[in-house]
């Protein structure tokens, strides 16, 4: 441990080891347990919830990928998935002031979950204004070991609908629309050691439309609905390049370092270098299922709530907590069903995979 201090509070953690090697012992115990850890002693409370704890984990191969996901309902609420033990953990609520925080980036770095920009989806029923704020440039953090969230350095321009990617290690924002509902080509890039954002060159082009960003070969790919253009970034001068890559547009899902795309009804497998779009399973499940969340994790795509539209037969929308997984690692992709989501339910407004 660090400091004199840490060393006496965390010392005899268990009895006949260095502390070294207990923490390192209690860095194999999974993330869902630590609460019953901490009920142990007060050294093993310390420990869990120290910084050092992390870094012994990733020391020991312990560490746990866990899918972290936010929707409408309930406000501001994140909820963690362990694939492993198929098991749904409900974390403190965001304390951000802004209401139904929606159209925000979130990406994960470092064994912490960052949450970045965005703004309210809540309306006023009398004159449709998200009450104000459309789009903010606030960062927040949340540490699984901590069990808490923490405000981070503020980006240097407001966005909401952008492009939020991890590149080595660090965040690079890009595009959207700021404060005033305009389209900006505004990109920075964010160290999480440092807490500092940085203005590196704008987007070549701004659209009109929403943007997204994928990783695809270690370099960031900014897409925007609607065109076959994509920009990519490229990590040793950050300098834009634009691409026509020719992607089919929809819910998107990285696998093993190839791109994913569910459009109409079935989830095709999209080559970069080849341009071809190979069939890989039937998706027609969800041709009336919207606003759902979709991610790679391992070798498989999850598919994670959403809504049904109303249908010719049915004039009800319904809020979803299904949770579908798709496995491709084998001859045959395989769709099957897991644990819904515990609180968490509806439209969904953010999606990540946290390693911690």
């Amino acid at each position: 441990m660090n400091g004199d201090v840490g060393a006496a509070v965390m010392s005899g953690l268990i009895e006949g080891l260095p502390d070294a090697v207990a923490l390192q012992c209690l860095a194999q115990v999974p993330i869902h347990l630590h609460p019953t850890l901490q009920l142990v002693c007060r050294a093993w409370k310390i420990a869990t919830r120290s910084s050092e704890l992390f870094k012994a984990r990733c020391e020991v191969g312990a560490s746990e990928d866990l899918i972290c996901v936010s929707a409408h309902e309930p406000e501001n609420l994140w909820q963690l998935y362990d694939p492993l033990r198929d098991l749904w953990l409900t974390i403190p609520v965001m304390p951000s002031n802004v209401r139904y925080l929606a159209n925000f980036g979130v990406v994960s770095t470092a064994g912490k979950l960052f949450v970045l920009g965005g703004g309210s989806d809540a309306v006023d029923p009398l004159t449709g204004d998200h009450y104000g704020i459309f789009a903010t440039n606030e960062v927040w953090s949340y540490d699984p070991i901590l069990r808490q969230w923490g405000r981070r350095a503020s980006m240097l321009v407001s966005r909401a609908m952008f492009a939020c990617c991890v590149v080595d290690g660090k965040i690079v924002v890009a595009g959207g629309f700021t404060t005033c509902r305009k389209s900006i080509s505004k990109s920075e890039i964010y160290d999480p050691e440092k807490d500092v954002w940085v203005a590196i060159q704008d987007l070549p082009h701004t659209h009109n439309s929403a943007c997204s960003g994928v990783v695809i070969g270690g370099k960031m790919h900014v897409l925007h609905k609607g065109l076959s253009t994509v920009q990519v970034l490229d990590n040793v001068d950050r300098v834009w390049v634009v691409e026509d890559c020719g992607w089919l547009h929809g819910p998107m899902a990285v696998v093993g370092g190839e791109l994913y795309v569910l459009s109409h009804g079935v989830i095709f497998k999209q080559s970069k270098e080849q341009r071809t779009k190979n069939i890989v399973a039937p998706a027609s499940d969800f041709q009336s299922r919207v606003e759902f969340a979709m991610l790679g994790l391992g070798n498989e795509i999850y598919v994670i709530g959403g809504v049904i539209e109303p249908g010719r037969w049915n004039s009800d929308i319904k809020t979803l907590s299904d949770v579908d997984v798709l496995t491709i690692g084998s001859e045959t992709p395989t769709w099957r069903i897991v644990k819904p989501m515990t609180r968490c339910h509806g439209t969904m407004r953010g999606c990540t995979v946290l390693r911690i």
